[in-house]
């Protein structure tokens, strides 16, 4: 259960979007093991794991460092994108557990919102289409937006301020360790959502509240004068 005393009003919420919205880290993390595959080589699970939550220039240094100068990346990246492609055409992209709840909450409260993701523009405008949900984001920034990508604090920054708030007034939500210590050091309240990974104590210890899903996240906000729910004087 969250340690929280009240309901809260941010100025702003700001999302990530893979692992956090929407189910994609899993079934593109297979993926990407079947892309490397069809092209002869082979890359390990674990290789992929430290590449959630950071952008495509970061996951590239990332294979070509443990794989050498001749991985073919953008070979094995473009066919990633095919077979991706092709299993959302039948699967389509599945949103988490309780996402619709908390925008649902936030926008009966006022409460502005947008997404922060280290996907390059045109991938994750054609992924929140596929998941139905583009339409409920005030705006949309992105990782080819940016210079320095998370753990870098600049796309943060960049989405609190289109939002026209201070990063001190927002709350922005992540499951990747990456993210959090983006929002860490843009100075934006983090609600961490444990997708794959349990980041490190030292980047736990930065996050303003952990919920087990986004519908509970939901009971976070309020204004101050509504009633407390009821879970929170229990």
């Amino acid at each position: 259960m969250p340690n929280i005393e009240k309901p809260f009003l941010p100025g702003a919420v700001i999302f990530d979007m893979d692992g956090l919205m929407l189910d994609t880290e899993r079934p593109v993390m297979d993926l990407w093991l079947r892309a490397a595959q069809n092209l002869g080589w082979e890359i390990h699970r674990e290789t992929m794991l430290c590449t959630i939550g950071v952008d495509g220039r970061a996951t590239r240094g990332i294979l070509l460092e443990k794989y050498g100068k001749d991985f073919p990346y953008t070979e094995i990246h473009e066919e990633l994108i095919r077979l991706n492609h092709e299993t959302v055409e039948k699967e389509g992209i599945a949103c988490k557990p309780g996402l619709l709840t908390l925008l649902d909450r936030l926008t009966a409260l006022g409460v502005p919102f947008g997404v922060a993701t280290s996907t390059a523009r045109a991938g994750a405008l054609w992924k929140l289409e596929q998941a139905h949900i583009r339409d409920r984001f005030d705006l949309i920034t992105c990782g080819d937006e940016v210079i320095h990508g998370k753990p870098a604090p600049d796309i943060f920054l960049l989405a609190a301020k289109r939002l026209g708030q201070p990063p001190a007034a927002c709350v922005g939500f992540e499951d990747s360790t990456a993210g959090l210590r983006a929002l860490a050091a843009a100075n934006i309240r983090s609600v961490f959502i444990k997708d794959l990974l349990e980041p490190p104590e030292e980047v736990l210890a930065t996050v303003w509240r952990r919920c087990g899903d986004l519908a509970e996240a939901a009971q976070l906000f309020g204004r101050t004068d509504e009633p407390l729910p009821k879970w929170l004087n229990s």
